[in-house]
C-alpha cells in the first residue's frame, strides 16, 4: 500500500477514535427551596470538555429530560450558561453530548449606537436599558445615570425603535421648518419611542441623577455623579447573556485626583435584574461608595428602603397621560452600611433625590457587586407589592443558589 494512502488512513483513523472517545455527560441540577426555579446556572466549561474528552470550543448539545434541545451559552470567562427548570426541593437532569446544536433564539443582546450620540443599549426578554456615551458628554448635555426602556413582549425591540426614531427624525425636522406643525406633530406620535406603540416605550426620567442602578462615589455625605462612560468592551452578547465592561473619565473625588471607575455589568434571559460589579482606581483613602434609583418630585410616596435593598414605584414622565408605573430597585445581597433616602435641598430637574445603599469605608480597587433592575405595571409585575415579592424572591435565590453538578 501507497506510504500517502497509509498515512491518510492513519488520519481518518486517529479523528475517528478521538470521536469514539467523546463521552456524554448528565448535569444534574439541584434546587434545595420550596419555590419554582427557573434561571440561568453556570458550570466551568473547561471541566465539561475535560469530562466528555473533547477540545475546547468543540460543537456540543444539551438537552432535557424529555430529549428537547436547551439554549446555552459559552461566556467569556469560560462558564457554559444552561437555561434551567427546577421543581420545589428537586433536581433536573441535562445531557450534553457532541454535535452540532440547533439555531437557538436570542433572548439577550446590545450595542453601541454612534447614530444616538453613542449610547449603549442592552435588552433581554423583560426589559431594555441604555447609558450614555462620550458624544453626549461632548453635548454638554447631562445624563449620569442608567436609563429604563419598558416593554410587554419577548421578542428583541431596542434595535428597531433606534430605526424608527431616528429615521423619521429628519422628515420631522423638515415639516416644521415647512410651517406644518401638525402633520409634524403627527408623524412623531406615530414613530417616537417615547410613545408606547403596543410593545413598550421610553419614558424614564434620568437626567442629572443616577437613574436606575448607577453607582457613585460620596464626599462629605453628597454623591459625586459619573459623565459618561469613556472605553467600553462588550464581552458577552447572547443568546443567554449580554455582558459589557466600562471604564470612565477620571474625576477627583475627596482630594484624589485622577480617580477612574470600572463597571462589569451583565442582563440574563429572564432576568428582572443586572448585576453590576464597580471598582475604582486613584484612591488614597477609604471613600464612601452608594448605589441607588433616582425618586422623581411628582410622587416620593411610594418607597422601600429595606435591610439589604431599595425600591421606588416611579411615576414615569408624565404620570397623569401615562396612568402607570416603572418599578425599579437596587438590591445588595453582599450587604451595605444603610439604605436611605437621600434627599436634595431643593428638586432638580424634576428630581426629589435618591434611594441609595451605601457602602462606608470604601477602599482603592475594592470590588463591590450589587443588582439593579426594572419592571413595568402593564407588564409582568402589576403593583409595587409584587415588585417587593419580585426583589425578595431574588434575593432568596442569590443566597440559596442551584447547585449544578456533573454526575460520576
Amino acid at each position: 500500500m501507497p506510504i500517502k494512502k497509509i498515512m491518510i488512513m492513519g488520519l481518518l483513523a486517529a479523528i475517528c477514535g478521538g470521536n469514539a472517545m467523546a463521552k456524554d455527560i448528565t448535569v444534574v441540577v439541584t434546587n434545595n427551596e420550596r419555590s419554582q426555579r427557573q434561571e440561568l446556572v453556570e458550570i466551568d466549561v473547561n471541566q465539561v470538555y475535560g469530562k466528555m474528552g473533547i477540545a475546547r470550543g468543540s460543537d456540543i448539545i444539551v438537552r432535557n429530560a424529555l430529549g428537547q434541545e436547551v439554549a446555552y451559552q459559552v461566556t467569556y470567562d469560560g462558564k457554559l450558561l444552561i437555561d434551567v427548570a427546577v421543581r420545589p426541593c428537586g433536581e433536573a437532569r441535562y445531557t450534553i453530548t457532541t454535535g452540532k446544536p440547533q439555531e437557538m433564539k436570542t433572548f439577550v443582546t446590545g450595542r453601541m449606537y454612534p447614530e444616538r450620540v453613542d449610547d449603549i443599549a442592552w435588552e433581554n426578554d423583560r426589559t431594555a436599558y441604555r447609558l450614555y456615551g462620550p458624544a453626549l458628554q461632548r453635548s454638554g448635555e447631562k445624563a449620569y445615570g442608567i436609563d429604563v426602556w419598558v416593554k410587554n413582549t419577548p421578542d428583541l425591540e431596542v434595535e428597531q425603535r433606534y430605526k424608527v426614531e431616528l429615521g423619521n427624525h429628519q422628515r420631522i425636522q423638515d415639516l416644521k421648518a415647512a410651517g406644518k406643525t401638525d402633520e409634524a406633530r403627527q408623524v412623531e406620535i406615530a414613530t417616537t419611542y417615547h410613545f408606547d406603540h403596543g410593545y413598550g416605550l421610553d419614558c424614564y426620567k434620568v437626567g442629572p441623577t443616577l437613574g436606575c442602578g448607577a453607582p457613585a462615589l460620596m464626599e462629605n455625605g453628597y454623591l459625586v455623579m459619573p459623565y459618561s462612560y469613556k472605553d467600553y468592551k462588550i464581552l458577552d452578547n447572547g443568546p443567554l447573556r449580554f455582558t459589557v465592561e466600562l471604564t470612565y473619565n477620571p474625576s477627583t473625588v475627596n482630594g484624589n485626583k485622577n480617580v477612574v471607575e470600572h463597571r462589569l455589568l451583565s442582563l440574563d434571559k429572564g432576568s428582572n435584574f443586572n448585576k453590576m460589579t464597580v471598582w475604582y482606581e486613584g484612591l488614597s483613602r477609604p471613600c464612601d461608595l452608594a448605589a441607588g434609583v433616582v425618586i422623581h418630585e411628582e410622587d416620593t410616596q411610594t418607597l422601600k428602603c429595606g435591610r439589604d435593598f431599595v425600591a421606588y414605584a416611579d411615576p414615569t414622565d408624565n404620570p397623569a397621560a401615562q396612568n402607570f408605573q416603572i418599578f425599579v430597585a437596587a438590591l445588595f445581597p453582599n450587604g451595605v452600611s444603610e439604605t436611605r433616602p437621600l434627599l436634595f435641598d431643593q428638586p432638580r430637574s424634576g428630581a426629589a433625590g435618591h434611594a441609595v445603599g451605601i457602602v462606608r469605608g470604601y477602599e482603592n480597587q475594592q470590588r463591590y457587586t450589587y443588582y439593579f433592575g426594572s419592571a413595568w405595571s402593564k407588564n409582568d409585575v402589576r403593583n409595587f407589592d409584587e415588585w417587593l415579592l419580585r426583589i425578595n424572591g431574588f434575593l432568596d435565590a442569590l443566597h440559596s443558589p442551584l447547585e449544578a453538578e456533573i454526575a460520576q
